[in-house]
């Protein structure tokens, strides 16, 4: 394996100044997922992973110009990870030591999946996701994320998934009034911020450039919680812990590594857009399964191609790896200096923070559009957002991608079918299709006085038209010569080449002429391997051999 794909140090200034820009924008939203993530005390863990991801996956990845770190999907996977843990006896508060290396082994898990998923060459599979079902997850994961941080906004401790939140907060609904203040002057910043100012501020850095000092000094040490201690230096190797909860870690891992895989790809391509180049997919996923499982042995936050950092990088100017691990070379000097600023920052703010992040992940556009492009479409959609938000990440998706198929190869079956519907009337006086055929077919098929059906079939027959096909076999006995149309078939699967057997022996059975017409070499020689006969090579042909028939 190539160790760096696109290095070109002719743009080393463009880089630099790119990866410092990501960096700028990394450094609030690092720590609000890693508060998110893993609760109190957990901000400087989302830090620990977007230095070892961001430079690892910028170093062996396939997208030049992605930066890399902890993402909304992820932090809230990572939290799923927390409260199911945490569900089966595991004490949730890092202080107690017990629960993060068990956290770490499925970001451990989920990075070595990752490497497996680049190595048997899956990313072109992954990208195949159905729009609905990413628009309906990607929405679900900004509901989740704006729910979770319901609480720490209102200075209300919560944990657990969104409705044993929810259920907190409406419980113990004793608002602080300095968090409200707090999350209210972030959330005035992060919307208000001008154009002008947020290109060279990014407006997260900004609330947090503000409004931390002004917390301070107006509400002191305890009148709202704060991020509180951070380790001094940089993350020390920490072996995870794969004990007796091994199965609730490995499905971590698994979650984990499908959902950054999908989170990741779908960066590359937006990346791809804006830089007019080509990334390599499954190169990406190797690149971010080191990363993530590296950050697993350091104790940091699992990531994956960031979205907004990435747009931002190339805007800036990078174009190679080296803008992401110079973000990464940045963040880690922030990290190494300036623990004890950032130990300062309230939780409230970091709510503020992540409810425009969640804000930003819903698909307005297609929310408001998916019901009026398709009722089918937006009832995958709506349904996946809501699987992900009340049941499980990855169930969403598995449940959407399979109905979205089913209803997809619906589709496509109707479409294969139209020919055989269109060309079967009871009699070819009435058969106003066959105008579809040549001036020459057409005058066979009219002088075989009605005694001959054609059924045409179109475009690569799949398993759903192996019952369309079925269907129509009744048919069979009102004509004395099936002619089998597969002129415009340029594949056949295996279902749909079986339907066609049963068809044609169907019409032997009833003493009926069948023959196949049309069919390219290689649809030929899958209907010789199942010992299909009376294969014609052209349809007019097939015409002149069933009037003879007839004479």
């Amino acid at each position: 394996m190539e160790i760096i794909n696109g290095f070109n140090l002719k743009n080393i200034r463009g880089d630099i100044l790119g990866g410092i820009t990501a960096a700028v924008v990394a450094l609030p939203l690092a720590l609000a997922f890693g508060n998110a993530a893993l609760g109190p005390g957990g901000a400087i863990y989302g830090l620990y992973g977007a230095v070892v991801v961001g430079f690892l996956a910028a170093l062996f990845g396939g997208t030049p110009t992605q930066v890399s770190g902890p993402t909304g999907p992820m932090s809230v996977t990572v939290a799923g990870v927390v409260a199911g843990l945490a569900a089966v006896g595991v004490p949730r508060d890092l202080s107690a030591g017990q629960i993060l290396p068990l956290v770490m082994a499925a970001v451990v898990i989920g990075g070595l999946l990752q490497i497996l998923f680049g190595i048997l060459k899956l990313g072109k599979y992954i990208t195949l996701v159905p729009y609905s079902v990413v628009s309906g997850f990607m929405s679900g994961i900004g509901v989740i994320i704006i729910a979770l941080q319901i609480g720490p906004l209102l200075g209300i401790s919560t944990r657990g998934g969104v409705v044993e939140s929810l259920s907190t907060v409406y419980s113990n609904f004793q608002p602080n009034g300095a968090a409200i203040g707090v999350a209210i002057m972030t959330l005035g910043i992060v919307f208000l911020t001008p154009r002008k100012i947020s290109q060279w501020v990014p407006s997260p850095l900004l609330a947090l450039l503000i409004v931390t000092p002004i917390s301070i000094l107006i509400f002191g040490d305890g009148a709202i919680d704060r991020i509180g201690e951070i380790p001094r230096g940089v993350p020390s190797l920490n072996f995870p812990s794969f004990n007796k909860y091994f199965p609730i870690i490995f499905k971590a891992g698994l979650v984990l590594a499908v959902l950054g895989a999908i989170d990741s790809l779908l960066t590359s391509l937006v990346a791809d857009n804006i830089s007019q180049t080509k990334h390599n997919s499954d190169r990406e996923l190797i690149g971010q399964g080191i990363g993530n499982a590296i950050a697993g042995l350091f104790s940091g936050l699992p990531g994956a191609g960031a979205t907004m950092r990435t747009v931002i990088n190339v805007k800036s100017g990078g174009s190679t790896p080296i803008s992401g691990m110079v973000h990464s070379i940045v963040l880690l000097i922030v990290l190494v200096g300036a623990g004890p600023l950032a130990e300062q920052i309230p939780t409230a703010l970091l709510a503020g923070i992540l409810i425009k992040v969640g804000l930003d992940i819903i698909d307005w556009g297609f929310l408001r559009r998916a019901h009026k492009l398709s009722l089918k479409t937006a009832v995958v959609m709506y349904g996946v957002l809501l699987m992900t938000v009340f049941w499980d990440l990855i169930w969403a998706v598995l449940v959407g991608v399979f109905i979205a198929n089913m209803l997809t190869i619906d589709s496509i079956t109707q479409t294969q079918l139209e020919g055989m519907d269109q060309d079967n009337p009871l009699s070819n006086k009435d058969q106003e299709s066959s105008n579809l055929l040549p001036s020459d077919e057409k005058a066979l098929l009219d002088r075989c006085s009605g005694e001959v059906m054609l059924f045409r079939l179109k475009g690569p027959l799949s398993f759903g038209a192996a019952k369309g096909i079925s269907e129509r076999m009744m048919l069979i006995r009102n004509y004395k010569i099936l002619i089998l149309d597969i002129t415009d078939v340029p594949r056949l699967g295996v279902t749909a080449t079986l339907a066609i057997e049963d068809m044609m022996q169907e019409a032997k059975n009833n003493s009926r002429k069948a023959f196949v017409a049309g069919a390219n070499e290689k649809v030929k020689e899958r209907l010789s391997k199942f010992g299909v006969d009376g294969i014609i090579e052209t349809r007019k042909e097939a015409l002149e051999v069933a009037l003879n028939e007839l004479a």
